[in-house]
């Protein structure tokens, strides 16, 4: 579980690919701080399994439904990566629930400056748009973010000078492509409202009605 607050930027080192799957290495500093074999570390928001770790680089399997499923399959050698650690039981919770688990992938079409915030509208698939609830919560790329806008297939985000330089979404633009997770509180409720609709109703068939008609 991570909370969308992005630790650090890391660097891709080196990439082995195989296929539909890939092998990674990253040069970080704070996630390497107290890293273990098999903790979680959300890279550019996903979810992935420390394989291995030197001093200075930490490793990663990229199994093929992750890599279909998100934008880590266009990442290159020295592309930057947002970095969180998974949540500390103790720790502070300064974003919202994000469980690393990428729903879709998203399309920057305009970043617009506003005096001390640059709006960023991002293209969704159909099916992901009606999770998102204005002033809701989305993660993208990993980074904990407010929604501002909510319009057909395209959602809104304002990002602070902080965010612009302590994120890879400050060097993205029009064009590029980011991970979309959902609100995690949103899913559920949207799959158990559909669940609900869904039932078929009770049969009326019963003993007594068997009985009531004549087939006792």
């Amino acid at each position: 579980m991570f909370t969308g607050i992005v630790e650090e930027i890391g660097s891709l080192k080196a990439v082995k690919q195989k296929t539909e799957a890939l092998e990674i290495q990253i040069s970080a500093e704070k996630v390497l701080e107290d890293v273990q074999l098999g903790d979680s570390i959300s890279i550019n928001g996903v979810c992935l399994t420390v394989t291995d770790y030197t001093k200075q680089t930490v490793h990663f399997d990229i199994m093929p439904e992750t890599y279909r499923a998100t934008t880590l399959n266009e990442l290159k050698q020295g592309s930057p990566v947002n970095l969180e650690r998974a949540m500390a039981a103790g720790g502070r919770f300064g974003g919202h629930l994000v469980s690393g688990h990428i729903d879709g992938t998203g399309k920057i079409v305009s970043k617009n400056p506003e005096s001390n915030a640059v709006y960023y509208e991002i293209e969704l698939p159909d099916e992901l748009v009606h999770y998102f609830v204005y002033k809701g919560s989305i993660a993208v790329d990993g980074t904990s973010l407010t929604v501002y806008g909510v319009d057909d297939n395209k959602v809104t985000i304002s990002l602070i000078p902080h965010t612009m330089e302590h994120t890879v979404l400050g060097g993205k633009g029009p064009g590029d492509h980011v991970n979309i997770e959902c609100d995690m509180i949103g899913k559920y409720v949207a799959h158990f409202l559909k669940d609900q609709q869904s039932e078929k109703p009770k049969s009326e068939m019963s003993m007594k009605f068997l009985s009531d008609n004549g087939f006792a």
